[in-house]
């Protein structure tokens, strides 16, 4: 190990017990600006938009990965409010950390199975090892600020992955999709297949995600810029909304108790895939069929696309993971260099409201996906395959619309 890494470990060490608000985007220790490096004009200018599913502006940065030091710690939250980090986040991450010529030893990718002590945990494992970046994506605010703050006292640099921890560092990065385009995507999903389907006078149940997820407040405030005109025009009637959740057995019950307390339901905002499957579980029990009841999500994942395709959801919000998690190993990298990432890659801002200030950002583009267009996004990009996603009663679906 390095003198400068046991330094950091030695610092590590020293502030396991502490628990404050903080940490840099340096890639070094003490807060020294990676710009000090001087380096920062011979490094390669990785575009966020010109990603690809090939992974080969990873072969780009092979310089960059020998110039650095320490380890690369990846925190992702859990296997349930998604299937999305074991299924893409993990694969996809290592993917494009060894396509920049690191080795095993030199990334560790931890998940921390819906627990924040054992995220907690997985954080000061990876900070002892010599870690010089971290990528956290928190299960809450609260509990990804104090991983950072550890982080950040022990000199190591701090990319929040996919949500962003508000209240943490100002000068800390974020690595994610436009989440209010997102949403916006999912309200203007919802407006159109409420004419494809045919559903006169829309009674629309509004069910949002967990409250203590950031990007669940993002894409609401997408979608309910959509829909909150039609609600004070009266084209639409909103019957309610009811305390939000990613866990799709609480997202059965709530939906179940609505649509017993509003018989008239008859589509319902669904803010992922998991929570629009669980509805539609109650909707099939409930002898209700395809292109009757429109729901939504996002996630592209298995179960949401089968459910497109045989007509109980919309749509889903397809976003190429592999797009993410290539920008989010390259800011690594460069971090790790102690390199300043150029404007191509951090490419926007995210209102942090709690700080009231613009954290630099890394957008990647999402898509909105049906079944006319699955074959061009999903499938041809392999985020599922054919036979996964055409087996069983799905077959003649996945025929009638070109996959196959």
């Amino acid at each position: 190990m390095s003198s400068k890494n046991l330094l950091r470990a030695a610092a590590a060490t020293a502030v396991l017990g502490l628990a404050v608000a903080g940490c840099t985007s340096s890639g070094g220790g003490g807060g020294e600006s990676p710009s000090a490096t001087g380096a920062s004009n011979e490094a390669p200018q990785i575009d966020a938009g010109a990603l690809t599913a090939d992974f080969s502006a990873m072969k780009q940065l092979t310089d960059l990965a020998a110039q650095g030091e320490g380890l690369i710690g990846v925190l992702l939250p859990d296997t349930t409010t998604s299937t999305r980090y074991v299924q893409y986040d993990a694969p996809y991450l290592k993917q494009a950390f060894e396509a920049a010529g690191l080795s095993d030893d030199q990334f560790k990718i931890d998940n921390a199975n819906g627990s924040a002590s054992t995220m907690q945990t997985q954080a000061e494992a990876d900070i002892n090892a010599g870690a010089s970046v971290l990528l956290v994506d928190p299960l809450d605010p609260g509990s990804g600020a104090a991983i950072e703050s550890k982080a950040r006292d022990a000199g190591v640099a701090v990319i929040d992955y996919d949500r962003l921890v508000t209240g943490g560092p100002e000068d800390r990065y974020y690595v994610s999709f436009d989440n209010v385009a997102v949403g916006k995507m999912i309200g203007d999903g919802l407006v159109q297949c409420l004419t494809d389907w045919n559903v006169s006078d829309p009674n629309i149940l509004v069910m949002d995600g967990d409250p203590t997820d950031n990007n669940a407040t993002l894409f609401a405030q997408g979608y309910n810029g959509v829909l909150d005109p039609k609600f004070e025009d009266g084209t639409y009637t909103k019957v309610g909304e009811p305390a939000g959740t990613w866990d799709p057995q609480q997202a059965a019950t709530t939906f179940q108790q609505q649509l017993t307390a509003h018989p008239d339901t008859n589509a319902a905002i669904t803010p992922n895939d998991d929570n629009a499957n669980a509805v539609i579980s109650v909707l099939k029990g409930n002898g209700v069929g395809p292109k009757t009841f429109p729901t939504t999500g996002q996630d592209a994942s298995l179960p949401g696309l089968q459910n497109i395709l045989t007509g109980f959801q919309c749509g889903t919000v397809y976003k190429p993971i592999y797009l993410e998690a290539q920008a989010a190993a390259a800011l690594a990298l460069y971090l790790r260099a102690g390199v300043d990432p150029p404007s191509s890659l951090v490419n926007s801002t995210t209102k942090d409201t709690e700080l009231n200030a613009d954290i630099k950002s890394v957008y990647t583009t999402p898509i909105w996906v049906t079944a006319e267009n699955m074959n061009d996004t999903v499938v041809k990009d392999k985020a599922v395959t054919v036979e996964d996603l055409c087996a069983g009663a799905v077959a003649q679906a996945c025929k009638d619309a070109g996959i196959g």
